[in-house]
């Protein structure tokens, strides 16, 4: 979410709002493939070589969407600092997640992600000085409170995985209060190709410390399918967010838990427990409650 949250929707904008919102939903579909075919392949590649892959074909889907719309003109920037930090610390996100998913199951692993807004909201209450008012604060401990049903507090959900899939959602809401800051300058085209081209950069970097295996045929598709469906995926993220308010479009991002369970049950036997059921439902509830008072709030603003 961002701070746009706090100002009126210009009516042509809420025409688009439904686009949007499809734009976010197709998003979560890319990301939920892309994210079930890397645990399936990390448990035969490394990480930074599935991650590669990711990388290197995103950067390619994302170029080939973007470029003949903005041409040149989307490298154009005078913050290329911040881009190769905020890059930087996407890619060591990135490579906590999948290490995550390697440990547990992807439905676990992705609720977990889903405590990134909090850390978020934390972070650009820091640096960018962003207001929390008190419903924005609970919509988001409430979500919080259903991630934590979700992994079921107690002594065996301290696992390593779990905490790589914390240190995943810290390194995001970090982030994301990052790309805050950076939207008021940088187009999404803008953020969104340097962010591929860095990350390329670094898996490239990182490879031959962690070792490269060529892949057979099927794999080899997999592993292109993974950068596919992940470069559509940010494509439609940005542009639900360009087309719709964040308030808007944002709790649909909660499809990727719903995903996520129906993956891990048809491929990994993953059994949804009613903890997992229930905590997703708070998750997804705190998000729609957010929507509704924060369109109503706009509706009667404009």
């Amino acid at each position: 979410m961002t701070d746009s949250l706090e100002r009126p929707i210009p009516p042509k904008r809420l025409d688009k709002v439904p686009l949007g919102i499809m734009f976010m939903l197709g998003a979560t579909i890319m990301f939920a493939g892309s994210t079930a075919l890397s645990k399936w392949q990390v448990e035969t590649y490394n990480f930074v070589e599935v991650l590669l892959f990711r990388s290197v074909v995103s950067l390619i889907v994302c170029a080939l969407l973007i470029m003949p719309r903005k041409g040149m003109a989307v490298f154009r920037t005078n913050h290329i600092g911040q881009h190769f930090g905020r890059s930087l610390t996407q890619t060591a996100a990135q490579s906590a997640i999948l290490i995550a998913l390697s440990m547990m199951p992807i439905a676990g692993a992705m609720a977990i992600n889903f405590s990134a807004p909090l850390f978020a909201t934390l972070f650009a209450a820091f640096w960018l000085r962003e207001r929390v008012d008190l419903a924005r604060g609970l919509a988001l401990f409430v979500g919080f409170g259903g991630v934590l049903l979700v992994i079921s507090p107690g002594a065996d959900s301290f696992t390593v995985g779990a905490l790589f899939a914390l240190a995943n959602a810290v390194l995001f809401g970090s982030v994301t209060a990052a790309v805050r800051g950076m939207s008021n300058t940088e187009s999404t085209e803008t953020l969104t190709i340097y962010q591929m081209g860095f990350m390329t950069l670094f898996f490239l970097l990182a490879t031959p410390f962690f070792g490269f295996v060529i892949p057979n045929a099927i794999d080899t598709l997999a592993l292109v399918g993974i950068g596919v469906f992940n470069g559509f995926g940010q494509y439609w993220w940005t542009r639900a967010l360009s087309m719709a308010p964040p308030s808007a479009v944002g709790p649909f991002y909660y499809f990727n838990l719903v995903w996520a369970v129906i993956l891990g049950y048809v491929f990994w036997g993953d059994i949804p427990t009613l903890t997992l059921l229930l905590g997703s439902g708070i998750v997804v509830g705190s998000g729609l409650m957010l929507l509704w008072r924060e369109s109503g709030k706009k509706t009667r603003a404009a």
